[in-house]
C-alpha cells in the first residue's frame, strides 16, 4: 500500500500523490467562477502593526534588517530600477545621504541611461545643498542623454536659481548646439530678455532661424522686434524671411503679418503694395486667407470694388492660362464661373464662361469623363434659376443636357432628377413626371426609380407610387430593399393583405442580392401583426433553405417570447436549440455549433427556475491546438474545438473498428488451420 493511499501518507512522503482518474470533473468550473469565489472569501488585510523605536541599538536592528531587505531585492533583480529607487528614498529618509548617493550610483552602473535616476538623484543633492554635486550631475546626465530636454530645463534653472548667470547661459549655448525644438530656443530667448541682453537675444534669434526656418519663427521675431520698438528691424526681418524662404515655402502669414504691421505703423500704402505683391506670386491654394484679409483692409483703407476687380482679373489670367493648357479640365471651368458669379451684377460675363465650357464636351464615350462636364450644366442651370432669376433659359439650359447625353451608352440620373425638381418649384408637376417618365422609357436605372417615388410620396400620390414600385421590381427583381420598401409602404398604409402578397412574391424569386434582409422583414412584419403561427411558420420556411447558425437562434428567442409561461417558453426554446444542434452537428460545422451553445446557454440562464445550465456546459467544446500541412508542405499550428459526443462516437467507431478487425483475423486464423488439416 503506498503512502499516499495510508491516512497522512501525503504528508509523510516526498513524492507528489498519484492521479489515476484524468476525465473531466462532471461539472466544470470556470476561471471566472474561481476569482468570483476567491474575491468573495477573502477577508480584511491585517496591517502590520506600527512599531516604536525606543533607543539606538533599536534603530541600528531595525536599519540593518530593512538594508538587508533591500539588498536581497536589488540582488535578485539588478535591473528593477524601481527597487533601486525605493531603496535610496529608505536611506534618504534616515538621513543617510552617503548611503543614498551610493545606492543612485550603482543604479547608473546598470542603467545609465535612465532619466528618473538622475532626476531623483539631483534632487537628492539639491536638497541637501550639495550643489557642486548636482551640478556635476545634470552634466554628466546632458553628455549622456543630450536629447533629453528636461536635463536641460532643470540644469539652467538650478543656475539661474543659484545666481550664475553665466553658468546657465553657457549651458543653454552648450544645449542649443543640438539643434532642439523650438520650445528650447523659446526659453534660452525668454532668458536673455529677463536680463535685458538684447544683443544676446537677437543672436540667438539668428541661430533660431537658421535652424527652425519656418514661417512662425520668423513671425517670432518680428513680434519680438516689433515689442522693443524697432520697425527699420521689423522690415528687414520680414524681407530676410521673404528672400529666404522663397516662392516654394512661402506661407502667406508672412506677408498678411507684414501688412499689419505696416498698418499699425500707419503706412497704408505699404500695406497695399505687400498685399498686391503677394496676390501676384502666391497661388490660389497658398492664399485664401490672404485674399480674405486683403478684402478686410480694402474695406477699411480703400476702394472695394476696385481691389475686387484686380483680384478678379488676376484669378481670370491664372484661369485663361490653365484653360489654354488643357480646355477640358471641368473643374477650372467651375472655379472660373463661380468667380464670375461672384462678381455681382456680372451676368453676361458668367454666360460667356459657361457656354465655353460646355461647348469643351468631352470626345469620347467615356461616363467617368462625362461626369464632371455634366455638372457644368448644373451649375449653368442653376445660376440661371437662383441668381439670375430666368427660369426660361433654365429651362433651355436642361432641355439642351439632356438632348445631349448619348442615353443608349450611359445616362446621368441626377440630371434627370434635378431637371424634374427644377419643374416642380415652377409649380408643373406635369412636366416633371413627364421628364422622369421619359427618363425611365430611355434608360431606365434604380437611382430614377428612387427618385421618382421619393417625389410622389412627397406629392402624397400613393397611386402612383404604387405603379412605379411594380414597374421597379419588374425593372430589377434581385433588388431585395426594393421589395421590403414596396411593403413597408402597404404596411403604413394598413394594406396588410397587400404586404403579404408582396413579400410572398418577393421570397419566391429566383435570384435576390440579400434574400436575409427580406426574410428577416417578413418574419418582423408577421410578428408586429402579432401572428406567430405564421411567424414560425416563416421560420421553419427559411430554415429549409438555409441552415444559418443565426436562424436558429432567431426562432430559439422567437420561442422564449411568444410562449404563455416560463417553463413553456424553455421548452420550445430548448426543442428548437436540440434540433440546430443536430442539423449542424451533421454538417460538420464547428464555429457555429459553439456559437449555438453559447446562445442555448445564456436562454437557460434567463430562466434560473427552469434552466438547466449544466447540460448545456456539458456538451460545450474545448479548444485545442492542432496542425496542418500547407500547400508549400510547412505546418500551420491552428485552434479547433473538440466535441464531447464527437468524441464518444470516435471512440465507438474505433471499438467498432478493432471488432471488425478482430473477427476479420480470427477467420483467416481459422481458414489456415482447416488447411493445414487438409495437407
Amino acid at each position: 500500500m503506498s503512502d499516499v493511499t495510508k491516512p497522512g501518507g501525503y504528508g509523510q512522503s516526498s513524492r507528489p500523490p498519484k492521479i489515476k482518474n484524468k476525465s473531466a470533473a462532471a461539472v466544470q468550473i470556470t476561471a471566472e467562477q474561481l476569482i468570483r469565489e476567491a474575491y468573495e472569501r477573502q477577508g480584511s488585510v491585517q496591517k502590520a502593526p506600527r512599531q516604536k523605536v525606543l533607543d539606538g541599538e533599536e534603530l541600528s536592528d531595525y536599519q540593518m534588517r530593512r538594508r538587508r531587505e533591500f539588498e536581497e531585492g536589488v540582488r535578485k533583480n539588478r535591473s528593477n530600477i524601481a527597487e533601486w529607487l525605493r531603496y535610496a528614498s529608505w536611506e534618504e529618509s534616515q538621513n543617510e545621504v552617503k548611503r543614498a548617493r551610493s545606492i543612485y550610483e550603482r543604479a547608473l552602473d546598470i542603467d545609465s541611461r535612465n532619466q528618473t535616476v538622475y532626476i531623483k538623484y539631483a534632487e537628492l543633492e539639491m536638497k541637501n545643498k550639495n550643489t557642486n554635486s548636482a551640478r556635476n550631475l545634470y552634466d554628466r546626465a546632458v553628455t549622456i542623454l543630450p536629447r533629453v530636454s528636461q536635463f536641460w530645463y532643470r540644469y539652467t534653472y538650478m543656475e539661474e536659481l543659484l545666481g550664475n548667470v553665466d553658468g546657465a547661459r553657457e549651458i543653454f549655448n552648450r544645449w542649443m548646439q543640438w539643434e532642439p525644438e523650438e520650445e528650447a530656443w523659446s526659453a534660452f530667448i525668454k532668458f536673455e530678455r529677463r536680463y535685458n541682453e538684447t544683443d544676446n537675444a537677437r543672436a540667438v534669434f539668428e541661430r533660431f532661424v537658421f535652424v527652425h526656418p519656418e514661417s512662425k519663427t520668423w513671425l517670432k521675431w518680428a513680434k519680438f522686434e516689433e515689442d522693443l520698438g524697432e520697425p527699420d528691424r521689423v522690415r528687414d526681418i520680414f524681407g530676410r524671411a521673404i528672400d529666404r524662404l522663397g516662392e516654394a515655402f512661402m506661407d502667406q502669414h508672412i506677408f498678411i503679418s507684414f501688412a499689419k504691421f505696416e498698418v499699425r505703423m500707419k503706412e497704408v500704402e505699404r500695406a497695399r503694395a505687400i498685399y498686391k505683391y503677394a496676390l501676384e506670386r502666391l497661388p490660389k491654394a497658398k492664399s485664401q486667407a490672404l485674399y480674405n484679409q486683403y478684402t478686410l483692409f480694402e474695406k477699411q483703407y480703400g476702394d472695394r470694388e476696385e481691389i475686387e476687380d484686380v483680384v478678379a482679373n488676376k484669378r481670370r489670367m491664372q484661369y485663361e492660362a490653365a484653360l489654354k493648357h488643357d480646355s477640358q479640365d471641368y473643374d477650372t471651368w467651375v472655379d472660373y464661373a463661380k468667380l464670375e458669379e461672384s462678381v455681382a451684377g456680372n451676368f453676361d460675363r458668367t454666360r460667356d464662361v459657361y457656354e465655353r465650357a460646355i461647348a469643351e464636351h468631352p470626345s469620347v464615350l467615356d461616363k467617368r469623363l462625362w461626369r464632371r462636364y455634366i455638372y457644368l450644366w448644373l451649375y449653368y442651370a442653376l445660376f440661371e434659376e437662383t441668381v439670375a432669376k430666368d427660369i426660361e433659359r433654365a429651362r433651355q439650359v436642361y432641355v439642351a443636357c439632356v438632348g445631349l447625353i448619348p442615353h443608349k451608352q450611359f445616362t446621368f440620373a441626377k440630371l434627370w432628377l434635378q431637371y424634374a425638381w427644377f419643374e416642380i418649384r415652377q409649380g408643373d408637376v406635369g412636366a416633371a413626371r413627364r421628364a422622369l417618365g421619359r427618363a425611365l422609357g430611355m434608360c431606365p436605372k434604380d437611382k430614377l426609380f428612387r427618385g421618382y417615388i421619393e417625389l410622389e410620396l412627397e406629392l402624397r400620390d400613393f397611386d402612383r407610387v404604387r405603379t412605379l414600385y411594380s414597374k421597379y421590381v419588374e425593372f430589377n427583381p434581385t433588388n431585395c430593399a426594393t421589395w421590403v420598401e414596396f411593403a413597408k409602404l402597404e404596411a403604413a398604409l394598413h394594406e396588410n393583405e397587400r404586404c403579404q402578397a408582396l413579400f410572398e412574391l418577393a421570397v419566391e424569386q429566383p435570384t435576390l442580392d440579400m434574400p436575409e434582409v427580406l426574410w428577416k422583414a417578413y418574419i418582423d412584419f408577421e410578428y408586429d401583426q402579432g401572428d406567430y403561427a405564421k411567424t414560425r411558420e416563416l421560420y421553419e420556411r427559411l430554415l429549409t433553405l438555409t441552415d444559418h447558425v443565426k436562424v436558429w437562434i432567431s426562432l430559439a428567442r422567437f420561442e422564449l417570447a411568444v410562449a404563455d409561461d416560463s417553463e413553456r417558453r424553455l421548452t420550445a426554446a430548448r426543442s428548437v436549440y436540440e434540433r440546430a444542434y443536430a442539423r449542424l452537428k451533421e454538417l460538420g460545422l464547428t464555429e457555429e455549433r459553439l456559437a449555438l451553445l453559447e446562445a442555448w446557454r445564456e436562454a437557460e440562464r434567463g430562466e434560473p427556475r427552469w434552466g438547466d445550465v449544466a447540460a448545456v456546459e456539458k456538451k460545450m467544446p474545448r479548444r485545442v491546438r492542432k496542425r496542418r500541412k500547407l500547400d508549400d508542405g510547412s505546418l500551420e499550428e491552428y485552434f479547433d474545438y473538440v466535441f464531447p459526443d464527437d468524441e464518444e462516437q470516435g471512440a465507438r467507431f474505433k471499438l467498432l473498428a478493432k471488432a471488425h478487425l478482430w473477427k476479420q483475423k480470427a477467420a483467416a486464423a481459422e481458414l489456415a488451420s482447416d488447411n493445414d488439416g487438409y495437407e
